[in-house]
């Protein structure tokens, strides 16, 4: 079941989880206990799977990235849907600042920093963030397979059902709609420009984004 080489990771010790090697290091440890801290289970359980797919992905697509930023950025890629992380500005950008403090705390450096922001906050953007620095890229594919099944097919059914049973959904569609859908009703207006509006249309009685892209261009004050 252990399909990462280890060499991917020369210079950092390593752990062997639900059949994925990932790094074990002291920054890690404490990414892994903040998520804890601060998410539902069900959540802490999207991180978790949502790293542990990345790192599978890198493996197969064998990527060279910085382990560390892909396991902070992913297992803090939803930290803005924790009620501690509420601001006025979309969740992802509220987890990503708050992320990007964690890393600075850390003692990570700037550039590895800013990579965890962008990670964070692009991760519900995949037509950006796959396009961007391996460990953003990663980090959108494995949030993307847990969240969605997108690239479902490049894992093995047997190293799905490890990290399947080592960090179970627990009911992961439900709860996660009811955790947007709370977005939706206390601060629509961080929700107008963003996958978020989605599920206010489906979901949320009275909700109606004010305005299209195209009226604002067409009412920008400016003349032809």
């Amino acid at each position: 079941m252990d399909i990462l080489d280890r060499t991917m990771y020369p210079t950092v010790p390593t752990r062997l989880l639900a059949g994925v090697v990932v790094p074990d290091t002291p920054i890690v440890t404490r990414a892994i206990e903040f998520a804890r801290e601060h998410c539902e289970p069900y959540l802490f359980n999207h991180s978790m799977r949502s790293w542990l797919f990345s790192a599978a992905v890198a493996c197969l697509k064998s990527s060279p990235h910085d382990a560390e930023v892909l396991a902070v950025s992913t297992l803090l890629h939803d930290i803005g849907l924790a009620p501690e992380f509420f601001g006025p500005l979309r969740f992802e950008v509220e987890g990503a600042n708050a992320a990007r403090e964690f890393a600075r705390a850390s003692g990570m450096q700037e550039r590895q920093a800013q990579l965890i922001w962008d990670g964070v906050a692009l991760n519900s953007t995949p037509s950006i963030g796959l396009h961007k620095e391996a460990e953003v890229a990663l980090c959108t594919a494995g949030i993307g397979l847990d969240w969605g099944g997108f690239g479902y097919e490049m894992l093995s059914p047997s190293l799905i059902a490890a990290v399947l049973d080592a960090y179970p959904r627990l009911e992961m569609k439900q709860r996660f709609t009811h955790a947007v859908c709370r977005i939706v009703e206390s601060r629509p207006e961080t929700t107008y420009d963003n996958f978020a509006r989605d599920f206010g249309e489906r979901f949320v009685a009275g909700y109606k984004k004010p305005a299209s892209a195209v009226d604002l261009l067409m009412n920008s004050p400016f003349k032809e």
